[in-house]
């Protein structure tokens, strides 16, 4: 089992900047890859970025490439997202999800490859 806890969400102006984080406890070890997701309400949860826990490789969502950067810290065991230059369609909740077993190597857009989920944490960005 993982646990997975979000933090660092908030209400930002267009603009502005946040860092979310997302602590992992229990079989940290099994960890393939962390991904973070966003969800608008009445809008399907879609892929932002992820990394795997080597470091070795990440993704990006094209809405976000140049404005997020994923990162890990695999001695706090703990994924970070660094949100810059944020827009109002960032706005949702974000939730980062773990893979444990992965299918094959790289980094997972899909939500239904990742087995554990924390509960979020909402982004606004409104002026």
């Amino acid at each position: 089992q993982v646990q997975l806890v979000e933090s660092g969400g908030g209400l930002v102006q267009p603009g502005d900047s946040l860092r979310l984080s997302c602590a992992a406890s229990g079989r940290t070890f099994s960890i393939y890859v962390m991904g973070w997701f966003r969800q608008a309400p009445g809008k399907e949860r879609e892929f932002v970025a992820g990394i795997t826990w080597s470091g070795s490789r990440t993704r990006y969502a094209d809405s976000v490439k140049g404005r997020f950067t994923i990162s890990r810290d695999n001695a706090k065991n703990t994924g970070y997202l660094q949100m810059n230059s944020l827009k109002p369609e960032d706005t949702g909740g974000y939730y980062c999800a773990a893979e444990v077993s992965p299918i094959k190597i790289g980094v997972p857009a899909t939500p239904v490859a990742y087995e554990y989920w924390g509960q979020g944490t909402q982004v606004t960005v409104s002026s």
